[in-house]
């Protein structure tokens, strides 16, 4: 059997006549740089996320940097970030002038340590980046506490947890602002790069929506020195189609987690934990163990694909070798880089496969 880690052609094949009708909206209309569709999907995506304001624009690592921007961020500046997420979170601070300040996770669920994050905080800090790892959400309300009584900003990375719920309400607008990603792979994917910034405030979504066309309002009329950084209305239109679809895929991604943490003999494996506050959308299921090496060279040749999230941490990247982080500080993020292994799971992830999973790692262990 051979088990695809995640399936993307299948979900195009799910919708195909009604992307097919979307694109092809967008095509006949003659207008392809923002417009109705991307307006449509920024009010559409807000009313999911429970945020006020939603703006689209090109991809992830954008609606990360147009919000530090927004949010002031520059020159000087420390922004606390997760030690162990993927490398974008670090780039968009980097981007902005400003210096990361890594935070050891929690080693139950993976996510920031908030535990730790107030003796990393310094004269120079001015934000915190929580970012909602594998699905489940940062354990916001202390590090919204932690943030006020600091006068520090608060940005979202939401990049891995679309439709994800922190004490029963929806990831999207806790922060001062929240990034998103809809790169293919995500709950919500598009056909390519996509991203947006959800926020309560308006001002903040209003300068982002500046920021993303030019620093201009009024065409040929610029206010600030800004970014090309638009939805792409197809994309827009594609992202519409599937968000009606998201809680019932995130359904089907929470049926294989709770199968896999059924059954997977847990005796040699470390399987995730959901804490009580957040109701995760499993974007990837990870499991830890000290053979994993072995197992997923093992699954491998029994046709199971995998993949490790994340092989190397940020601070070991060549990029920052340059910052001089004390990596000996970061015992845990190293640890778990070197132990933990993501498992299929997607929405159309058939029964049989996902069973078959079950069986060849049992066996294994």
């Amino acid at each position: 059997m051979k088990v695809p880690f995640l399936d993307l052609r299948a979900g195009y094949l799910e919708l195909e006549d009604e992307i097919k009708k979307a694109t092809e909206r967008v095509l006949s209309s003659g207008w392809y740089i923002l417009g109705n569709e991307v307006e449509e999907f920024e009010q559409k995506f807000a009313s999911y996320c429970g945020a006020s304001h939603c703006v689209g624009v090109g991809n992830g690592l954008d609606a990360l940097i147009l919000s530090l921007r927004v949010l002031g961020v520059g020159s000087g500046d420390e922004i606390l970030v997760p030690s162990n997420t993927y490398v974008a979170t670090w780039l968009a601070v980097s981007h902005c002038g400003a210096k990361p300040v890594p935070v050891e996770p929690n080693p139950n669920t993976y996510n920031i340590n908030v535990d730790l994050i107030e003796s990393s905080i310094t004269e120079r800090t001015k934000a915190i980046i929580p970012v909602h790892l594998y699905g489940q959400s940062a354990d916001l309300d202390p590090i919204l506490e932690i943030a006020k009584k600091y006068d520090l900003k608060v940005l979202e990375d939401a990049a891995q947890c679309h439709g994800s719920k922190y004490k029963g309400k929806r990831i999207g607008a806790h922060g001062d602002a929240v990034a998103w990603s809809f790169y293919p792979g995500k709950n919500l994917g598009a056909f390519g790069d996509g991203g947006a910034v959800t926020s309560n405030n308006r001002e903040i979504a209003e300068k982002v929506r500046l920021f993303r066309n030019y620093g201009s309002e009024k065409k040929y009329y610029n206010d600030v020195i800004g970014y090309n950084s638009r939805l792409d209305p197809i994309q827009a239109a594609v992202l519409s189609v599937k968000l009606s679809y998201l809680d019932a895929w995130n359904g089907r991604r929470k049926q294989i987690a709770s199968v896999y943490l059924k059954s997977i003999d847990a005796d040699k494996i470390t399987l995730p934990e959901e804490e009580d506050f957040s109701e995760s959308v499993w974007h990837l299921f990870v499991i830890s163990s000290q053979q994993r090496k072995a197992m997923q060279e093992n699954l491998k040749k029994n046709g199971i694909d995998t993949v490790i999230h994340y092989p190397v941490p940020p601070y070991r990247q060549k990029a920052f070798k340059n910052h001089g982080f004390p990596v000996e500080r970061f015992q845990l993020t190293d640890l778990l880089s070197e132990s933990i292994l993501s498992l299929p799971i997607g929405p159309h992830l058939k029964e049989e496969s996902v069973n078959y999973v079950v069986d060849t790692i049992n066996k294994f262990v």
